[in-house]
């Protein structure tokens, strides 16, 4: 009887007082690095997670309960790339002469061999996902089917409010959420290892990188052109009131292709997907203008004429309330 092969993904737990412990310990997670603390407060670091199947990549939580800085240069290079973003409290990356801020809307990617400084505050827990630099490169090689010409580097800012970054933190989330189970179906040794490919194919298309020009030509090359045309037109005219026929026409395709070639390279039918990108935009909208924000009028703008029907799609697609997002926006600014 052939036997199914399971494993629990090695937990890992770290709960210390003492700066050089969390030194040591986040250097196996990430790389070398330097640890500073800056308030006179104790340290009360705290990480806990998973090691996926391959060993390459840990998921999990981290904070380190008063304000410190990661340096990360030349004699202390990390060997991973350590993305992040905060649940609670904020970060703030310096590198190339810039100052970023990372909170729970906005997160961050240390590279591997770069300069650069991260300021934790002491009220900030975050998701942090730790990939190798080895593994990212094997898979980006795979994408684009030759040697790497330059050492992959990404921007340093990663948004988790909209488009194809914020569904990479959802998949995130997913896997924290199901690794805490003990019988999840997560845990099967064979797609732990799948599971691992998505979050660094998923990562490398969707954060802008020095690869992307090539990985975007690449996929955008096997989409049909009716596909692209149609996609096209729908974000252009993404505020107007255009219907399926319209969309049909400038395809140049029957709807039963059109619908299917879209749920087949895009995951939705094509009024679904306007639907999709028109919340996206609410959203950055009430994000860029925070307490000068009229929603009801963003939404309209965008085609959303049912107040109340929107505000249960912007539920569904971002779990809060339109309302809900900005009071978390003013909060946190």
């Amino acid at each position: 009887m052939e036997t199914i092969a399971k494993v629990v993904p090695q937990e890992l737990h770290a709960s210390c007082h003492d700066l050089k412990s969390a030194q040591t310990w986040m250097s196996e997670i990430c790389g070398p690095h330097g640890l500073k603390v800056h308030a006179n407060r104790p340290l009360q670091f705290k990480h806990s997670g998973s090691v996926l199947q391959s060993r390459s990549t840990t998921i999990g939580y981290v904070e380190y309960g008063t304000d410190v800085s990661i340096l990360v240069n030349e004699p202390t290079p990390l060997h991973s790339f350590s993305i992040s973003l905060p649940i609670t409290g904020e970060q703030e990356l310096s590198v190339d002469g810039k100052h970023l801020l990372s909170n729970a809307d906005v997160g961050t990617i240390l590279v591997p061999k770069v300069s650069q400084e991260l300021v934790i505050a002491g009220n900030c827990r975050k998701m942090l996902v730790s990939m190798s630099h080895a593994a990212v490169s094997k898979v980006l090689e795979e994408l684009i089917q030759r040697p790497l010409s330059q050492p992959l580097t990404f921007s340093p800012t990663m948004d988790a409010t909209s488009g194809e970054t914020a569904s990479w933190w959802r998949i995130v989330r997913h896997l924290l959420s199901e690794m805490a189970c003990s019988n999840s179906l997560y845990r099967n040794l064979h797609l732990a290892a799948e599971l691992e490919n998505t979050l660094i194919r998923g990562l490398l298309l969707a954060q802008p990188n020095n690869y992307s020009e090539e990985l975007h030509s690449s996929r955008e090359g096997k989409t049909p052109q009716y596909l692209l045309k149609a996609r096209q037109f729908i974000l252009d005219t993404a505020k107007e009131d255009v219907n399926l026929e319209q969309i049909e026409q400038v395809a140049g395709v029957s709807r039963f292709k059109l619908y299917e070639g879209f749920k087949l390279y895009f995951g939705l039918t094509p009024l679904a997907y306007r639907k999709k990108h028109r919340l996206e935009q609410v959203r950055r909208e009430i994000l860029r203008s925070g307490s000068q924000t009229n929603i009801s009028c963003i939404a309209m703008d965008w085609g959303f004429m049912h107040l109340g029907r929107f505000s249960i799609e912007y539920k569904k697609q971002f779990n809060e309330l339109p309302s809900e997002t900005l009071r978390r926006h003013r909060q946190n600014r």
